[in-house]
């Protein structure tokens, strides 16, 4: 079935429909979520969540764009909601490093789980923005909208992230460089 078959079949409220819709999409979007909220079990919760106001909506959705993109806009938004509602996002403003903008270079040479994981173990704040800047695409002002907090925190907290993802990136740099000396000398 092509996505529009499934969308018609789910606005008619096929459940066979609904199913397949709901199939095609979860992997995906439960990978969206869990970029937000780092514990699985509440990431596969927020999903469900995210779905079930996916199903609710879906005469809204009028065909322009893409429909994963618009389904994965749901998807942050629930994210974000279960982070206010459930976390206090611990936001810090260091206004010397403020307008600096983070180099991506370094991550791009990384194997994409290593990446997710140290990621995944930034605190809450910083990985909030980072995953909304660097993996989303939203601009300062937007995330600023999206999480009710200044520019310059949400510039802040990007900095912060990147700084401890290079410090990070540092040491496991030098890890392996350790190995390769050590398994050389053997």
């Amino acid at each position: 079935m092509t996505v529009t078959d499934l969308l018609d079949g789910c606005r008619r409220g096929d459940p066979k429909a609904q199913r397949a819709l709901y199939e095609r999409v979860a992997p995906r979007m439960l990978g969206v979520c869990f970029r937000y909220v780092h514990d699985r079990a509440e990431a596969e919760h927020v999903m469900v969540g995210g779905m079930v106001k996916v199903f609710g909506k879906l005469n809204q959705y009028l065909g322009e764009g893409s429909f994963e993109g618009w389904i994965r806009r749901i998807m942050i938004n629930e994210s974000l909601m279960y982070i206010r509602k459930n976390k206090a996002l611990y936001v810090e403003v260091d206004i010397e490093s403020v307008g600096l903008e983070p180099e991506y270079d370094e991550l791009r040479e990384m194997e994409s789980d290593e990446l997710v994981q140290m990621i995944g173990e930034l605190p809450m704040g910083y990985r909030t923005v980072f995953n909304l800047y660097a993996i989303e695409g939203y601009n300062h002002q937007e995330i600023s909208e999206l999480l009710g907090i200044s520019e310059s925190t949400s510039k802040s907290q990007l900095c912060r992230a990147r700084k401890l993802l290079q410090t990070r990136l540092a040491t496991l740099h030098q890890r392996e460089l350790t190995q390769q000396v050590n398994h050389g000398n053997s």
